[in-house]
């Protein structure tokens, strides 16, 4: 492949963008950039440092000063929070529901977006979250938004958490799944819309390898159309 491209992954909560964007990472040499557990380490941050959700002035400052980086170890893609690794602590219930309302904060989106942006500028990278298309990447190669219904979504949530070893009633999860999904699509900016020129995927009733083959073909096709263009040139 020729051409380093920009892929971007969006969709709800729990329509598998995690989980999909580390494997095409790694199938195809890529960064895996998961600008949703940059949102989930600030909400964790603003947690442990008693700031209030209502003060958008804080939770700014916030986050244009934490130190978020992405690392490759034994146990796969790991999340660092000034060095330390949150991986299963932005990931449990209560921090997915205060991301919600962290995300919702303008300023930190702003500082969150210009470091997505730098990360990624350069091509060679998957990036996945709920305005990759729309405001981080509106010019990416390969616009991906992932579906799946809210009860499967909120199914295959209660199975991982589960598995961890939480005990977890479904409907609950189900019924924090649909709020997620109402307060990312009625937040006033950016919005979960799904781009114009994205392509959409239906994970729902799909295994992992199943979708993954979809999502590399649409890489192969891009990656074939850019070449027509730089021969034509």
């Amino acid at each position: 492949m020729s051409k380093e491209l920009i892929i971007a992954i969006d969709g709800p909560s729990g329509a598998g963008k995690s989980t999909l964007s580390k494997l095409v990472a790694a199938r195809l040499g890529y960064t895996n950039i998961d600008t949703g557990a940059m949102y989930r380490a600030v909400a964790l941050a603003s947690q442990r440092q008693g700031v209030d959700l209502e003060d958008e002035t804080a939770l700014a400052a916030l986050a244009s000063r934490l130190e978020i980086e992405f690392v490759r170890g034994p146990q796969g893609e790991r999340v660092l929070l000034d060095g330390e690794d949150v991986s299963e602590a932005i990931r449990t219930p209560e921090n997915s529901l205060r991301t919600a309302r962290v995300a919702a904060c303008p300023g930190v989106r702003e500082a969150l977006v210009a470091q997505q942006r730098k990360l990624g500028a350069a091509g060679g990278v998957v990036l996945e979250g709920r305005d990759i298309g729309t405001v981080v990447f509106p010019f990416a190669e390969l616009k991906i938004f992932l579906m799946a219904t809210a009860r499967e979504r909120g199914l295959r949530r209660w199975q991982e958490l589960r598995a961890k070893g939480l005990e977890v009633d479904l409907q609950q999860t189900i019924d924090e799944v649909e709020a997620r999904d109402l307060a990312d699509q009625q937040r006033e900016h950016a919005p979960l819309v799904k781009a114009a020129d994205a392509v959409e995927l239906d994970t729902t009733g799909l295994d992992i390898p199943q979708v993954l083959e979809k999502i590399l073909q649409l890489v192969r096709e891009t990656a074939e159309r850019y070449r027509h263009v730089e021969r034509g040139r």
